[in-house]
């Protein structure tokens, strides 16, 4: 079983790694500012019933118009035309946020869409963030060196200076047209619905740009492997704040958003509940519509020892809660549009201090003498062990 080091870098190891703005960079060797255009890059049309072609892997910069603070999200776009986008910003998200910040002032909320950068950066804006944490300052971090940013051309927004594309310009608060459908992670079409429009202002690139685009769709699909290694980083963060938390498993299955399996040591009666109820206030975890506790000696990465030992441990009605809550805006099983149900599966061995009045068997295990021989036998015959 996988232990992850709950430790964390300092507050002043961090601070070298805040984004510096430079005068120039590769991602403006072309400018176009006269005819922008979006006409000769290969955007593809993902999936036979998609509403039209998608940019899959955007990194769409916005910033709050009160604070001025930055956020970079990837939102994909569906190509209307040459000059205009959809943006698909969910209701969850920070550039949604600074969206209905522009609206309430009546003011255009200027935006500039990175195509294509080091791979720091392309994973720090699918990165889970705390609001108001600026994913560049992540980027920096992970790359071991700050992420040089250079002034757009036509709005008042940084990009990253080694990208490939950029494409600057804004979206008007009181315009909206229909997006979708789009063949999405979940392997279903997310519904068609309105969004903010995306106005090109100007393209810059460079000079021979390399056009970065992802497929996704029924899992396993390359977002899948984004999404685990944001899992893998996710963990020292959340035992900081569950440090009884041994392990987490998202599996691919699930599409992250519908399944997370938690191991636990477990000090307490009602433990498992305290957990499931800590992880829907975390963050976008919030969105996690089955959480299943399982005790520490269960491998969470095993589904077959997690069926296995769950099954045997609940009690229908007396280990399932049922909650109500905010729901993912792609669930289109929810009852409402981001709102509906999540359960928790308390997997854990009962106490009698949990009303639990009989006695917990124990597993059938070898004896260490059979162990070992079993052992040597698989090693005789050269074969994997079980």
């Amino acid at each position: 079983m996988e232990h992850v080091d709950a430790g964390g870098p300092k507050l002043g190891e961090i601070a070298r790694f805040f984004p510096k703005e430079v005068n120039e960079g590769p991602c403006q060797e072309l400018v176009e500012t006269a005819h922008p255009s979006l006409a000769a890059f290969p955007i593809p049309t993902c999936w036979p019933e998609d509403g039209g072609r998608y940019i899959t892997y955007p990194l769409v910069f916005t910033h709050d118009p009160e604070t001025g603070k930055r956020n970079c999200g990837t939102y994909r776009m569906q190509v209307y035309d040459e000059r205009t986008t959809a943006l698909h910003m969910h209701l969850h998200k920070d550039a949604m946020r600074h969206f209905q910040k522009s609206r309430e002032k009546r003011q255009r909320m200027e935006v500039a869409v990175a195509i294509g950068s080091d791979p720091a950066v392309c994973f720090a804006a699918i990165m889970p963030l705390p609001p108001d944490v600026d994913e560049m300052i992540l980027a920096g971090f992970l790359r071991g060196d700050p992420v040089k940013m250079v002034r757009a051309k036509t709005v008042d927004v940084l990009v990253p200076a080694n990208a490939e594309i950029v494409l600057e310009g804004y979206v008007d608060p009181a315009e909206s047209r229909v997006e979708g459908p789009f063949g999405d992670h979940t392997g279903f079409y997310s519904l068609a619905d309105d969004y903010p429009v995306f106005h090109l202002t100007a393209v810059t690139r460079r000079r021979q740009p390399i056009y970065h685009s992802i497929l996704v769709g029924r899992p396993p699909q390359e977002d899948c492997w984004l999404g685990r290694a944001i899992e893998r980083l996710a963990l020292p963060v959340m035992r900081r704040q569950f440090p009884e938390i041994v392990d987490v498993n998202m599996p691919f299955e699930g599409v992250f958003h519908n399944l997370m399996i938690v191991s636990i040591k477990k000090r307490y009666p009602g433990h498992a509940r305290k957990i499931m109820h800590g992880i829907w206030g975390l963050g976008q975890a919030m969105f996690t519509k089955v959480i299943v506790v399982v005790e520490d000696d269960t491998n969470v990465h095993d589904l077959g020892e997690v069926a296995w030992k769950a099954l045997n441990h609940i009690d229908p009605e007396r280990d399932l809660e049922f909650v109500m809550g905010p729901v993912e805006t792609l669930d289109h099983a929810s009852r409402l549009p981001w709102y509906g149900s999540k359960v928790g599966v308390d997997a854990t061995r009962k106490w009698k201090e949990e009303g639990f009045a009989r006695e917990w068997p124990n597993e059938i295990v070898m004896s260490p003498e059979v162990r070992d021989l079993v052992s040597r036998r698989w090693d005789e015959y050269g074969l994997s062990k079980p």
